[in-house]
C-alpha cells in the first residue's frame, strides 16, 4: 500500500444531485475514489453511470442545475469544493487539471488557427505565468511578456511535435479542419499537456476514432504521461481499451463505486457481481457473450441498498437494505458487496 501522500486526488462521499423535470436525480451519491501521482486511474461502467459527472464535478465544470450535496474533493491534500472559485479558474482548472475531450473537432474553434489556440492556452495557463498574475479585467487585459510568449510558443511547437504531428512549425498556421480525426485527438493530448499539469482527465478519448487510431493514440498517451509522471483519470465505456492503458479501474454502477482494483485483477478476479457480468458481456472466442440483463436504474427513485440489487442473481435481504461498506478482496482491491463472487470469469 502506498502512503497517503501518494494520493494526488481523493474523492470522499461526494454526493451531486441534478434537478429535472421528474424530480431529483441522484447522479454522484457517496462516491469514493483515490488517484495516486503517476497512475492512470480507468473509470469505467455502462452509460449513465456517473464517469462524466465525476469527471466534471472534479474539473469544476457542473451545469447550473447540479448541487454539490456533500463530500469532498481533495486534490493535492486541498478540498477544490471549498477553494475559492477564483483559484479554482486561475491555478487550477487548466493549469493543475487538464481536459482531454471525447470530440476533439467539436473542441477546436474552427475559425481559428491551431497556434493561435495554442497560444491562448499558453498565454493563460503556462507554467512559466506567474500564480498570483492580474486577474479579473485587469487580468484579461494584462501584457503578454515577449520573452515569456517566445517561450512557450517554442514549447507548443515541441510538444506538437512529441503528439508526433508532421512538421509541427507548419502545423501552427493551419485550421482544425485541416488534420485528420487522429491528428486532432493528437493536437488535443498535446494541449492537455503543455501547461504541465498534475492530472489530467480524459472523458473516453478515443471513441470517435477507428480501431487502429485508437491504439496508436493509447499508446502515446500512456507514453508520454508516464514519462512526465502526469496522473490520468480515464473514462471509458470500453473494457478493451481500459485494459490497454490503465494501472488500477474503478467500476461505476447507477452513480456509485462498486469495485476497485489493479488491471490484472479486475479482468483476473472480478469479485462483484455487476463486474462478472460487464466481463461476461465480452465476446470471447468460442463462448457467445451474456447480456446482463435487467435494466439500470433510474436517478430520481434508485432502489435502496445495492443499487445492482434487482439485476444481481445473487441479491438477499440485506442488498435491499443497506449499500454495502468497502471490504477489501486483497491489499489493492476493494468492493462493495454482501456476497463478492469470488471466481474468476468463464474463459
Amino acid at each position: 500500500m502506498l502512503a497517503p501522500d501518494d494520493n494526488l486526488l481523493e474523492v470522499e462521499n461526494l454526493r451531486v444531485s441534478f434537478g429535472t423535470e421528474r424530480g431529483v436525480a441522484k447522479v454522484l451519491d457517496g462516491v469514493n475514489l483515490t488517484i495516486r501521482r503517476g497512475e492512470i486511474m480507468g473509470l469505467v461502467g455502462e452509460s449513465g453511470c456517473g464517469k462524466t459527472t465525476l469527471a466534471r464535478a472534479i474539473l469544476g465544470i457542473l451545469p447550473a442545475n447540479a448541487r454539490h450535496e456533500t463530500g469532498s474533493l481533495r486534490f493535492g491534500g486541498e478540498d477544490l469544493l471549498r477553494m475559492p472559485r477564483r483559484r479554482v479558474d486561475d491555478q487550477i482548472r487548466g493549469r493543475r487539471i487538464t481536459f482531454i475531450p471525447q470530440d476533439p473537432f467539436a473542441s477546436f474553434n474552427p475559425l481559428f488557427r491551431i497556434g493561435s489556440q495554442a497560444r491562448e492556452v499558453m498565454k493563460w495557463k503556462s507554467p512559466r505565468r506567474p500564480e498570483h498574475a492580474g486577474r479579473g479585467l485587469f487580468g484579461f487585459f494584462s501584457r503578454y511578456p515577449r520573452a515569456r510568449r517566445k517561450a512557450d510558443a517554442a514549447d507548443a511547437v515541441e510538444m506538437m511535435r512529441t503528439v508526433q504531428i508532421p512538421r509541427a512549425d507548419e502545423a501552427f498556421d493551419k485550421l482544425p479542419h485541416e488534420f485528420s480525426g487522429g491528428q486532432r485527438q493528437r493536437l488535443m493530448i498535446a494541449l492537455a499537456l503543455m501547461p504541465q499539469p498534475d492530472l489530467v482527465i480524459a472523458d473516453e478519448p478515443t471513441t470517435a476514432l477507428d480501431v487502429t487510431i485508437q491504439a496508436q493514440i493509447l499508446k502515446l498517451l500512456k507514453r508520454l504521461v508516464k514519462e512526465r509522471g502526469v496522473s490520468v483519470l480515464f473514462t471509458t465505456h470500453d473494457l478493451g481499451t481500459a485494459y490497454e492503458i490503465c494501472d488500477r479501474i474503478t467500476v461505476m454502477y447507477a452513480g456509485q463505486e462498486v469495485e476497485m482494483a489493479p488491471v490484472d485483477d479486475f479482468f483476473q478476479r472480478p469479485s462483484h457481481p455487476y463486474t462478472v457480468r460487464l466481463l461476461e458481456s465480452l465476446p470471447k472466442p468460442g463462448r457467445e457473450p451474456r447480456e446482463i440483463g435487467g435494466e439500470i436504474p433510474g436517478l430520481v427513485d434508485p432502489p435502496a441498498g445495492c443499487r445492482f440489487h434487482p439485476r444481481c442473481a445473487h441479491a438477499t435481504d440485506i442488498c435491499h437494505m443497506k449499500r454495502p461498506a468497502t471490504t477489501s478482496v486483497s491489499a489493492a482491491h476493494d468492493l462493495r458487496c454482501y456476497h463478492p463472487v469470488g471466481a474468476t470469469v468463464p474463459a
